[in-house]
């Protein structure tokens, strides 16, 4: 599979498993929500949780995604570059989680102030990663 390949498997899906490296050097997976921007993958991660925590320390990341059938997969390997923390109701990073919200639900927040404040109160950020090898298998 090439790297145009495994994006694009990746694309028409919404469900992965995120791969962090621990400081022990061993893999941590978290599932996660995702959307596709050209070659790079966005999550909504909240600060302070573990996965947050390695790719501050170590931006190494792989996307593993199967199709729901689980006859094709995917794996992409990519650098991750974490935004700042959403501090105000619709500033620049709530903005890009809005847009994240809306690529992945496909239509609109119904109360973006509530939305907003909740990404605040959450302490979410967004992360990009940035891909740079692809790689997966079967019929997709």
């Amino acid at each position: 599979m090439t790297l145009e390949e495994a994006v694009a498997l990746v694309a028409g899906q919404r469900l992965g498993v995120l791969v962090t490296l621990r400081r022990n050097g061993r893999p941590q997976t978290s599932n996660v929500v995702y959307a596709v921007r050209d070659q790079q993958v966005l999550v909504s991660l909240t600060e302070g949780r573990v996965k947050t925590r390695n790719l501050q320390r170590d931006p190494r990341a792989t996307l593993h995604v199967s199709t729901p059938d689980m006859s094709a997969w995917a794996a992409l390997e990519a650098t991750a570059e974490l935004s700042p923390v959403t501090t105000r109701p619709g500033d620049a990073t709530g903005q890009a989680l809005a847009e994240l919200y809306t690529a992945i639900a496909g239509t609109e927040h119904p109360d973006w102030d509530e939305y907003f404040r909740a990404m605040v109160n959450e302490r979410r950020l967004l992360l990009t990663l940035t891909v740079s090898h692809g790689y997966g298998g079967g019929a997709g």
